[in-house]
Parts: C-alpha cells; structure tokens; sequence
C-alpha cells in the first residue's frame, strides 16, 4: 500500500510506559505504518515524568507491547525502521522545556509543514495542568490535542475542564476520543441507515417499539479498585460509550456526513432525552467486589447500571430505550437491538410466538448484523418458525483490511477529522442528563458474578425481556 499524502507528523504521547499505550497506542501507530497509512515523515516522542531507562529501553518496551498485543512485527528490517522514529523525552505539568526543545528539532528535521499529534493518555486529575504546560511552552501551536475519558465528572467539572481547553486550544484542534465510535460495527450504523431505503422509513417510533444498547462484561475491575471507587460504572460506560451509541442510532439524517453536521444532529438527540427516572434506573454491584484489594468494605459504587429512557422529539417519541453494561456478568457482548411492531392482525396458525421481529447489530470485532423474522418452513403445511437473515461483513468483504478502533480514530485525528469525536456541546449535554441521578444515585443491589445483573434491571423491559443472552 503506497504512503498518504498526509503532512509530516511529531506524535508526543503522555503516559507513553502506561497500559494504554502499551496496548493499543504503539500498537496501532505501528500497523498503521506497515499498512502504509501513516506520514511519509514523522517521529514519535514518548514523555512522562520519569525516563524508562535509556532510549534503547524504551524502544524494547515498545517492541515487547506490538509483539503481545498486536501480534509479530514482520521482518526485522521494518521494526528497525519504525523503532529509529522512537524517543523518549522527560517531562511534567511544571516543566516541558526539554520536551519543547525536542519537538523543535524534530520539526526542523522533518520541515516547515510537520503537524503535532499530542496525545494525553493520563489520569483526569492532570489533565488541565497538563494543557496549561503544553500552553506555556508553545507545544499547542498547529497541533491536535487526544482526550481520554472521563471529560470531567460532572457538569460544573467539564465545564471547567473545556474552559481550561478553550484557554489554549481552539474547539477544531480538541479530539475527545471514545474508542467505542472507532468501531466498525458503530460506523455501519450510519450506512445501514443512510446508504439503504430498505431501513430509514421504517427507523421511528412507528415500525420500532423498543431499543436496547447492551454491554454487558465479563471481566471483573482486574485490580482497578482506584478508577472504579473515583468513578464509577454510570460514569465510566453510560455517560460516555452507551449514550454515544444511543446518539448514533438515534439521530436525524445529517444534512452532509461531515463533523459539523453530525455533531448537530447528535446534540438535538441529547436536548430531546428525557429527563432520567430514578425509578427507572437501577444500579448494581457483583457479589465480591466489596472484597476487592483496595475497595472499601461498606463501598457504594456501582459496577453495573441499567435504565430506560425516551427521546422526546417526533421520530421516537415513546419507544422505550433501554441501556445496560455491568463487570463479572455472564458474557462479554456489545449488542443493538430494534424491536419491529407487530402486524395489527395475526392470519397464520399456529404462529411461533410472541417475539417481534428484531434488527440486531452486534459491534464485535467481527461485526455482524442480523434480522430475526418469522418464515414458512418448507413442506406440506403452511406452518411458521423462525428464521434469521444475517450478514457477515468480514465474510462480505474478504479482501478488507479492517482497523482496530484506535487505529482508525489515530488516523481522523492525522486527517483533521472529527466526525467520529466528541464535541465540547454534547460532553456538557450529557452532563447535564446525568448530574442528577448521580447527585441522588439508588442504592446498588448485589448480583451474582456470572449473571445478567440484579432481578430488577432483568424486569425493566417488561414482556419484551433483554436481547441478550440470546442469539
């Protein structure tokens, strides 16, 4: 695959030894380049507040991270040529003068047109002394800034923490960054929609009678006793992934599939949710956590969540949505599923059963999207039984060459595309939605590891049940 035609790059990544990094930001910055997908030119500057041992260190870290998560490097002549774009530059939110100097000689190196790429993969707490550092010291000219959740933890802190952006950074340099967005699964979505006459007309609250955004987990926190006690589940998955989900499935057909068009129609989903009903959410907490080495024995946090809501504009409103996402559950699945209205008339004996017919998107890594109807079983009698119709996207299209989720939004964000990004609008939105619930949260019931969540949350969608577990 020949190289882009994007300007040369300096890519500087905060917290270039921690986990994310190592699992998916090295990783992607390398297949990306064997694919031919990165600049022509650039350099990668890994920093934090302490060096790693010697710059040969570092880059053998880096090599043993592509190796474990992304799989052999090829032949040793590619990892030599991509490992020779690698350092390592100290610093902290008191002084970036070392780092400065470094991305100046870089630019110098790779000319007038080199672009910087800063990624700010560290804890929330750091994150606006991090941008008031990297303001003080020139490294925000003509560069674009990586976010990672959480932006803020409620409305008052986001607002703060966006004002403290606006202070260094304009709005079209920002790239809050929601890998969930990054998926495959999640862009086909808007093709399924938009590309398709087959599904627009009947996308609303007359053909569909229910949604459902199912992430259930089956890894427990993994020793992350920290960021779970800070945060929380509803913080963590629902004001961020799951209700993203909700506005990609949910909103208006954009005047053009363009950043601005998107993040229009997905604030006016955002304005049109329902205020939460307490009595319709419920919060859940797996049996052991309280066990957990750095949880507190009478913790309150929530590692799961389910909850109904509505969206309150003419396309959907009364359809009832339902989001659920819990840890230590039975399966790890990340499931859409539409609920069809029934016809006004059963005329066939002997019908199946009562389930509707139920379009489902299922956002694995290998996407799959499929339609549950009811259909004659071949024979002498003219009996019903229920059928699939299904397509496999890596089977439809078997010379793709797909893209891990940070891959593809590290290459929007060369590009200078933000369609698949979150906006300073819809981050103070959901906020808004959120405070609260999370201002007066229920008190979190205790589910077995290895089920589906609390009784309660089982209940929620009524005759209609949860998509998931079945299939």
């Amino acid at each position: 695959m020949a190289p882009t035609t994007l300007d040369p790059h300096v890519f500087v990544i905060f917290g270039a030894t921690g986990d994310l990094a190592r699992r998916k930001l090295f990783p992607g910055l390398y297949h990306l380049w064997r694919l031919g997908l990165m600049p022509e030119r650039f350099r990668i500057i890994g920093s934090g507040r302490s060096a790693p041992g010697t710059q040969e260190e570092f880059r053998d870290m880096v090599h043993a991270a592509i190796e474990q998560f992304r799989g052999k490097l090829g032949d040793h002549e590619s990892w030599h040529e991509f490992a020779k774009r690698i350092g390592f530059v100290v610093a902290s939110v008191d002084n970036g003068a070392e780092l400065a100097e470094a991305v100046r000689e870089v630019e110098q190196e790779l000319g007038p047109n080199t672009q910087r790429l800063i990624y700010l993969s560290i804890p929330p707490a750091v994150a606006e002394p991090m941008v008031r550092m990297l303001g003080k010291f020139e490294l925000h000219q003509r560069a674009k800034l990586v976010l990672e959740k959480p932006f803020g933890t409620d409305l008052q802190s986001a607002r703060q923490l966006n004002a403290t952006l606006h202070e260094v950074f304009g709005e079209e340099q920002i790239f809050r960054i929601d890998h969930f967005l990054g998926k495959e699964a999640v862009q086909n979505i808007l093709a399924l929609r938009f590309a398709n006459g087959l599904f627009e007309p009947q996308w609303n609250h007359q053909c569909v009678c229910y949604v459902q955004i199912d992430v259930p987990e089956e890894i427990d926190i993994q020793g992350r006793s920290e960021f779970m006690e800070s945060t929380g589940t509803f913080r963590d998955m629902i004001s961020t992934h799951l209700f993203q989900l909700l506005g990609f499935v949910a909103l208006e057909p954009p005047v053009r599939l363009d950043p601005q068009s998107l993040h229009e129609e997905k604030a006016k989903v955002f304005r049109a949710i329902r205020p939460l009903d307490p009595e319709r959410v419920v919060f859940g907490q797996y049996k052991g956590y309280r066990d957990e080495e750095g949880v507190a024995d009478d913790s309150v946090v929530e590692t799961f969540v389910a909850m109904e809501t509505y969206i309150d504009n003419w396309r959907w409103f009364g359809v009832p949505i339902y989001l659920r996402t819990g840890k230590a559950m039975a399966e790890s699945r990340r499931t859409i599923t539409l609920g069809f209205r029934e016809p006004p008339l059963k005329m066939f004996p002997g019908d199946v059963d009562d389930r509707c017919n139920e379009l489902v998107l299922e956002l694995a890594d290998e996407p799959r999207i499929f339609v549950d109807v009811r259909a004659k079983i071949p024979g002498p009698d003219l009996t019903l039984g229920r059928s699939r119709m299904k397509l496999d996207l890596l089977e439809e299209f078997p010379g793709a060459e797909p893209l891990e989720a940070y891959e593809r939004l590290l290459l929007d964000v060369m590009r200078g595309d933000q369609t698949l990004f979150t906006s300073t609008e819809e981050v103070e939105l959901l906020w808004r939605l959120s405070d609260p619930i999370l201002a007066r949260p229920p008190e979190p019931v205790i589910y077995p590891r290895r089920s589906y969540g609390p009784q309660q949350a089982l209940a929620l969608p009524g005759e209609y049940g949860w998509r998931v577990p079945d299939m």
